[in-house]
């Protein structure tokens, strides 16, 4: 009998592969990872009586899914990068077309109906690169300000509000210590 620690056996990878698919089509029909532990532990379970724990399960749930979604996802981002990069590629054809109109010159004023055509194509621009930002998980983030301008005599007045609280819960303790004391 060797002394110490057991060796650490290292699972098969085709076998964790295996084992992966099992719990992960497990917890799709809506198993708990409890219960895919009790039902592996059965002799005539799933992996026939070789005990998957509740982390394992969940360790499993999460490589095989990475395996199964996380492809599928990355190609379906690019399609739809591709399909927003044309919508992009169109607005700003259409901004460039009617640019120079919306803009005038000496001689004849803006166009309205460039000028809107712009605008809108702007909007769209705006828009599209929105979506490409979600899409790709850029945030990006609104922050609205007011800025308020605190003059001299908006100070003194705070100065003259915060002493007058004091004054006041100096004679309310007076009047609750002299309540005491009666």
């Amino acid at each position: 009998m060797a002394a110490g620690p057991a060796p650490h056996r290292k699972l098969d990878p085709a076998e964790k592969a295996e084992r992966a698919a099992i719990v992960f089509d497990l917890k799709l029909q809506g198993l708990t990872y409890r219960q895919i532990d009790v039902l592996t532990q059965a002799p005539d379970g799933p992996t026939g009586g070789r005990r998957i724990s509740t982390t394992t399960a969940k360790e499993l749930v999460y490589e095989e899914a990475a395996r199964r979604v996380d492809p599928k996802v990355d190609a379906w981002r690019a399609i739809q990068l591709d399909r927003l990069e044309g919508v992009l590629r169109d607005h700003l054809a259409l901004r460039n077309a009617h640019w120079d109109r919306a803009m005038g010159d000496e001689e004849k004023g803006p166009e309205v109906a460039a000028a809107l055509a712009v605008d809108r194509a702007l909007s769209g621009v705006t828009k599209t690169v929105e979506a490409q930002n979600k899409l790709l998980g850029i945030a990006t983030t609104k922050i609205e300000a007011q800025v308020t301008e605190v003059t001299q005599q908006d100070m003194e007045l705070q100065e003259m509000i915060r002493a007058a609280k004091a004054k006041t819960a100096l004679e309310e303790a007076a009047i609750v210590e002299g309540e005491a004391g009666e």
